[in-house]
């Protein structure tokens, strides 16, 4: 089907995924997660040819690894329906409800979105993740996944849509875009009158373009050049343990550390163990004051503070306060997610409040930053705008409000 031929199916699918009560759903997200388990071996197989290829077109380490799914991440993904099962239906709920002096009744109720396109790239997690999260939503949902992931992406849909079959519902609901070009991805942004909110999912090149391009509603999400800040009350060995995990548990994620910000009061120290601790396994660019302390690394230049590395790769700056270790966040972060370390109140509180990004933290790993760990179940991605929704997107973000007005008669 053409990406125009997806989006008029998903758009006659979408009444009846919206109007279907909870239970459904619920019935429904159940039985994918059976299928997974049940196409474990099939889906292993076309992840492999992806992988594969990925391989022989020399793709990194880390990039391979949002690639693969092993049985671990799969049973993974398929316990994660069945707990998305179990949360609230916000569909129906009702936000807030008035009368007024003329007797009108005025309620404002959840209702689904309608067609929501996600345009991502690598990993195949998020073809599941996505599509439930839209189902579970009362929407229909286009995926347009990435060309390194396609027979992976592939087989998941064919999944879905058999799970779709199985539980009465329109197999149109959920589509894939199969052609993986750019051209693909151009029309999806302009389908005005079918999709209802376009969702990018990806490295900061592919937002900006989705961003810039679409002509269809768009939140902006996913970008993450995070950074930790030691501030110059840091409790050293915490703060060792959270940059480590924030930089090197899994690097090609969207929450982990990019820069990494330290106190002068504390840097000798605090570099020279983080060195000793993660510089086998991580390339630090520093710096003129961090090279000084840490000879050998590479300089950073302006380009690395801006950098998203996904990578085992972290840049390091030297400040004189925290006033300027959140300049210095406000300059270069994507609005993703930051932490301090510092066992000082007024420190801690300045920090909260001054940086403006989605999540902030304080004594904790900007890892977190996940619809699971948010108590949301899954995440279609990670808002970085401020308009209708901010942070991890769970089940509410995917739908709007209708206003329900109930009369007797009036007129104006």
């Amino acid at each position: 089907m053409t990406v125009l031929q997806l989006a008029q199916a998903a758009k006659s699918a979408s009444r009846g995924i919206a109007a279907a009560g909870s239970q459904a759903k619920d019935r429904l997200l159940v039985c994918l997660s059976c299928l997974l388990l049940e196409h474990r071996d099939e889906i292993l197989d076309a992840n492999r040819l992806d992988i594969d290829s990925a391989i022989d077109n020399s793709i990194g380490e880390v990039m391979v690894d949002r690639l693969t799914l092993t049985p671990d991440r799969i049973t993974a993904i398929a316990d994660s329906l069945v707990e998305m099962s179990k949360l609230d239906d916000p569909v129906g709920l009702i936000e807030s409800g008035s009368k007024r002096p003329n007797g009108l009744k005025i309620i404002n109720k959840r209702v689904p979105i309608g067609v929501i396109a996600v345009i991502y790239e690598s990993r195949p997690n998020v073809t599941v993740d996505a599509a439930a999260l839209c189902l579970k939503s009362g929407n229909s949902v286009i995926l347009r996944g990435g060309k390194e992931a396609i027979n992976s992406n592939i087989a998941l849909v064919g999944i879905i849509k058999k799970a779709l079959k199985e539980s009465g519902f329109s197999e149109h609901t959920v589509g894939l875009v199969s052609d993986t070009s750019r051209q693909s991805a151009k029309e999806l942004m302009e389908l005005t009158g079918y999709v209802d909110l376009l969702i990018p999912r990806g490295g900061k090149e592919l937002i900006s373009a989705v961003v810039k391009n679409a002509k269809v509603p768009v939140i902006e999400t996913g970008a993450g050049n995070c950074h930790v800040y030691i501030d110059k009350y840091a409790d050293i060995e915490m703060g060792l343990n959270i940059v480590e995990n924030a930089k090197v548990q899994r690097p090609s994620v969207c929450n982990a550390a990019e820069t990494l910000l330290v106190h002068v009061s504390v840097a000798d120290e605090f570099l020279k163990k983080i060195y000793k601790r993660i510089g086998s396994r991580v390339e630090f660019r520093g710096d003129d004051r961090t090279v000084d302390i840490l000879p050998g690394i590479s300089h950073a230049y302006e380009e690395d503070w801006f950098t998203e590395y996904n990578d085992y790769i972290l840049a390091v700056k030297i400040v004189d306060d925290i006033e300027t270790a959140v300049s210095h966040i406000e300059k270069y972060s994507t609005k993703n997610s930051e932490a301090i370390v510092t066992d000082n109140v007024i420190s801690a509180e300045y920090f909260l409040e001054n940086v403006d990004s989605a999540a902030v933290y304080l004594n904790a790993s900007t890892r977190f930053t996940d619809g699971g760990v948010f108590g949301l179940s899954a995440e279609i991605g990670i808002s970085t705008s401020k308009l209708h929704v901010r942070g991890p997107m769970g089940l509410k973000a995917l739908t709007t409000t209708k206003t329900i007005i109930l009369g007797n008669g009036q007129i104006r």
